[in-house]
This record gives C-alpha cells, structure tokens and sequence, in this order.
C-alpha cells in the first residue's frame, strides 16, 4: 500500500479487521508490507491462588492469501476491495489510477488485488491446503451473468453529421413573374409596336371624307368591334342588347375562376371554363361577322356574293 496516507491505511485496516475478526495493528502492518507485530505474553498467576488450567491455546487462523494479482511486479499486492471500502472510490477507477500514475512515472504497475480485469497468471504459491479455504472466502463474488434475452445499450453514440437541408431537384411548373413573364411581354410589345410603326409609313390611313349630316351613308354600321351589339339592337330592345345582355356576359367571364377552381393547365381537365369562354367567344364571332358581312342598305339581310360587301376595313 505505498503511496497511500497513513489515515486512509488506518482506516482500510479498521474495516478489514473488523470483516475478518482480526487485530487492527496485523492487519495494518500486513498492508504496509512490515512483519506482524508479536503477540504479548501474559504474566504468569501467582502460584498461591490456584486456578483452572487453561483450554489448550487454539492454532492461529491462517492469513488469508492475497487475492490474484493483476501484475506480476514485485511488492505486496494492493487489495482495491478495501481501499474502495475505505475511500469510496469504484475498484475500477482505483486500478485505471495505479496504472496510470505507474506508467506516468515510469515504474513497474504494483500488483493489485481484486481487480476486476482478467488476472495475469501468478507464480505457483506454497499456500498450504488449509489456507485455501479462508482464501476462497475472502475473494469477491463473480458478477452476476445478464440474463438471456436482456439486451444492453449504450447511452452516447456516434452519429454521422449530415446536411441539415437535403436540396433534390424536382420538376417546377410555375415561373416567377419576374423577370421571365414581363420579359417576355416586354419583347412581345416592342415587336408590335415597331411592326405598326412600319406599316403606318407605308400604307396610308382608309380615312373618309369630312362627315356631312345631309348624307348619311347607307347602312350605317358601327366599327367592327361594336358591329357585335349593332346586331343584337336588331333583335332586342335597347336596354337588353346594350346593358342586360354585356353585364351578363362580363359577369360570366369574371366568375370562371371562382367556379372552377382545378388548379391544372391541361385543357381536358377545364371542361367547365373552356366551355363558358368558348361559348362567349364564339357568340361574339358570330354577331360580329353577321353584322359585318350579312348586313346591307336598312341594315337588311343580304347575302355578301349577291349584294356585296357593304362594310368599309
């Protein structure tokens, strides 16, 4: 037990004593690896008062041989059951102490007893037979085996970092405003304005001449995109064909998109909002081109291969 403060010896010797029944002082000088001291010899009772004769002396028990070592250095072994009983600290972390402190100061690791590690193989004993018994005793139960089907885990671990975001490219139907649709219509509108521009050098306006009241001409239709509500005039009261009849027809156009609301681009599946624009768009066609072209003096019906064409581009 070198190395170790007197009071933490004293202490170990107390408690191993008081386990085995033994003398303070033997045990405390068998840990510090000095010779026991003798046992003292009473005096003699004076011859003039007869006594009993004493019980014959009983052998000394033998000392319990050390337990394995876990090096095979020289000098007394040093039990961790008892420094660990005496100091508190686990025999694990006792032994991992010895070893390092030996290694550190570049000495040979003391032998130690009641390690929990697997002990090195010692040098064959001389223990008598009868010792063994005591030895056996003393020496710390096995712990106990885990039980079948009972699994032990760990509580850290070592994870692999990964990114925290995981970026996969999938397909995107949908384009910022942005630059990618004002560009476009930009480039869309420029090339039809510098088109207009080139055509209204080279080609002349079909301008008419000054109006005159006194000569209305003969039908007098209206520009092509009123000829549309000229021709419902023909069929409808004026408050019908001019307001009923448009209102309705914006109204319709303005709800599509709260009565359909499938978000998909593909034609087959907008029955509903392909049907009601075709439907408006096709009964503006047909107004139009029948005013246009069907129509001649009076705003009669004619037939353009017949008649002509009473209609000014």
């Amino acid at each position: 037990m070198a190395g170790l403060p007197d009071h933490l010896l004293r202490r170990s010797a107390e408690a191993r004593a008081k386990a085995e029944g033994r003398d303070v002082e033997e045990v405390l000088a068998e840990l510090k690896g000095e010779a026991p001291p003798a046992p003292q010899q009473e005096a003699p009772a004076p011859a003039a008062t007869p006594e009993p004769a004493p019980a014959p002396p009983t052998a000394p028990e033998p000392a319990p041989a050390p337990a394995p070592a876990v090096s095979g250095a020289a000098g007394p072994a040093r039990d961790l059951n008892a420094e660990s009983a005496s100091s508190g600290v686990p025999v694990p972390l006792l032994q991992r102490a010895m070893e390092g402190r030996a290694r550190k100061e570049g000495k040979p690791v003391p032998a130690m007893a009641g390690a929990p590690a697997a002990a090195a193989p010692a040098a064959p004993s001389q223990v008598a037979p009868a010792a063994a018994a005591p030895a056996a005793a003393a020496a710390p139960a096995a712990p106990p085996a885990i039980p079948e089907g009972v699994t032990t885990q760990r509580l850290l671990t070592v994870v692999k970092a990964g990114a925290i975001q995981q970026v996969k490219s999938s397909p995107q139907d949908k384009v910022n405003v942005w630059p990618h649709l004002l560009a476009i219509e930009f480039v869309a509108l420029m090339v039809v304005t510098a088109g207009l521009i080139v055509f209204s050098v080279f080609v002349d306006a079909p301008l008419l001449e000054f109006a005159n009241f006194n000569e209305q001409p003969n039908p007098s239709k209206a520009p092509w995109y009123f000829l549309g509500l000229q021709e419902l005039l023909s069929y409808f009261d004026p408050q019908v064909a001019g307001v009923i009849i448009p209102t309705f027809g914006v109204i319709g156009l303005a709800v599509i998109p709260y009565i359909d609301k499938n978000p998909s681009v593909k034609p087959s599946d907008r029955k509903l909002a392909i049907m009601v624009f075709s439907f408006f768009l096709f009964a503006s066609a047909v107004l139009t081109i029948y005013g246009s072209f069907f129509r001649g003096p009076g705003f009669n019906f004619s037939f353009p291969w017949t008649d002509g064409i009473f209609f000014d581009f």
